[in-house]
């Protein structure tokens, strides 16, 4: 393992990015500005177009933010013009180094490029708007299983304290070696494509928690998420 910042050590083959805002006050960072592929991350920005533009498709929406159902992302990805949704988020918020996915991938939404620091930026946004109340509201509920059968309660949900989470994984596979159960359970730059990546965010008491992370090459979902969650408490305990 190396260290970060404040004894925070990030393990051995990971690379991270976090930050954790405390009332409205960034109390700490390491590399907030570096840029991973979003995974279902990006679902915080299809979600808010979605609502800005006047709409509430629960049908789609709960299911997409609760339990990371990509069916229901990739239906509201194609009616809100696919990468004009991140074109339209990045002004609305100031988003830094947010892109959209590469011109030959203009259906792969988990291929947007974000930041930690885009990513606490998103959650201070929705903070303080009437949108982000209903986005923040399906986040408090979300479930333990994702809608493809992987565990999301990895990282922040096992810190024990109520949170509003959004989860985000991809390279594993589509289907996990142990399926999930328990759902009534309440729990444009190098991407780094080849490699799975595993994120997770929310909102946990007075504290934005964002920790991205691109797993080392083979790495298993259940060691990438142990990695994950030893990752976010430190970062929680130094912040």
């Amino acid at each position: 393992m190396r260290p970060s910042r404040r004894g925070v050590r990030v393990p051995a083959g990971v690379a991270a990015g976090y930050v954790v805002v405390r009332r409205g006050k960034v109390v700490l960072r390491y590399r907030e500005r570096a840029v991973f592929r979003s995974a279902s991350v990006v679902k915080l920005l299809i979600a808010l177009d979605h609502l800005r533009g006047g709409k509430r498709d629960v049908r789609l929406l709960e299911p997409m933010l609760r339990s990371s159902d990509d069916r229901a992302a990739t239906e509201l990805w194609r009616r809100g013009g696919r990468g004009e949704i991140i074109e339209r988020m990045v002004r609305l918020v100031g988003l830094r180094d947010t892109a959209p996915p590469p011109a030959d991938k203009p259906g792969f939404w988990g291929y947007t490029a974000l930041s930690a620091g885009d990513v606490a930026r998103v959650y201070r946004y929705l903070m303080r708007v009437p949108e982000g109340k209903v986005v923040l509201g399906y986040l408090r509920k979300s479930t333990r299983c994702g809608a493809d059968g992987f565990d999301q309660s990895f990282g922040i949900p096992r810190l024990g304290r109520d949170a509003a989470v959004k989860q985000g994984w991809s390279g594993f596979g589509d289907v996990p070696a142990v399926r999930c159960r328990g759902n009534a359970v309440r729990v444009a730059a190098p991407l780094g494509i080849g490699r799975p990546v595993l994120h997770t965010t929310g909102v946990v008491g007075d504290r934005i928690v964002v920790v991205l992370t691109l797993q080392p090459a083979g790495s298993g979902f259940e060691a990438g998420a142990k990695r994950v969650t030893a990752l976010t408490r430190q970062v929680y305990a130094a912040s």
